[in-house]
Order: structure tokens, then C-alpha cells, then sequence
């Protein structure tokens, strides 16, 4: 899907070049407009492409760190866990002690 994306992309940004020569030569008179007005849409749509690509390498980096963090949290529950294993055997063992300690 990634492709397909990319591939939109710079479908729309040729379709606005293009469409940016078409009004261009309506303007053809006046060489300074017309050569600003491609330079402009040209680095419009080289803009609007880099966009796309830092998105795109973004949404990447957001993915791999919800990953680390998922599998730390994974990680620190496990610890979590055999911590309170431990801690209820020993509150069990003492539960059991008292009341013999009592008796004596």
C-alpha cells in the first residue's frame, strides 16, 4: 500500500505541473510570469512529495517505538509478576507462622 501511496503522490504532483504549463502558456506574453509561476508550482509540488515522505517515515518511527514499548510493558508485567509471586509466598509463610507463634 505504501507504493500505492507514493504512486498517488506523484501522479498529483504531475497533474499539477502539467496543469500549471497549461495556464502558463495562456500567460506565454510575460516570460517572468510564466517561468515564476512553473517554479512555483514545481517546488510546490516537491514540497507537498517531501511532506508525504516524512509522513510516511514518521508514522514508521511511531510504529517501531509502540512496539519497543509494547514489548517492554510486556517485559516489566512479567517482573511485576514473579515480584508479587514471591512477595505472596512470603506473606503466606508468615499468615502461617503467626497464629503457631501465638500458641506457644
Amino acid at each position: 500500500m505504501d507504493k500505492r501511496e507514493h504512486m498517488m503522490d506523484l501522479i498529483l504532483a504531475v497533474i499539477l505541473i502539467i496543469s500549471t504549463l497549461s495556464l502558463v502558456i495562456r500567460l506565454w506574453q510575460d516570460v517572468i510570469i510564466a517561468v515564476s509561476s512553473v517554479l512555483m508550482m514545481v517546488s510546490l509540488a516537491g514540497l507537498i512529495l517531501s511532506l508525504g515522505k516524512k509522513l510516511r517515515s514518521l508514522d514508521e518511527n511511531i510504529a517501531i517505538r509502540e512496539h519497543s514499548m509494547r514489548a517492554n510493558m510486556e517485559e516489566l508485567n512479567r517482573m511485576v509478576g514473579h515480584k508479587l509471586d514471591a512477595t505472596t509466598v512470603q506473606m503466606e509463610d508468615l499468615l502461617t507462622q503467626t497464629p503457631r507463634r501465638g500458641y506457644r
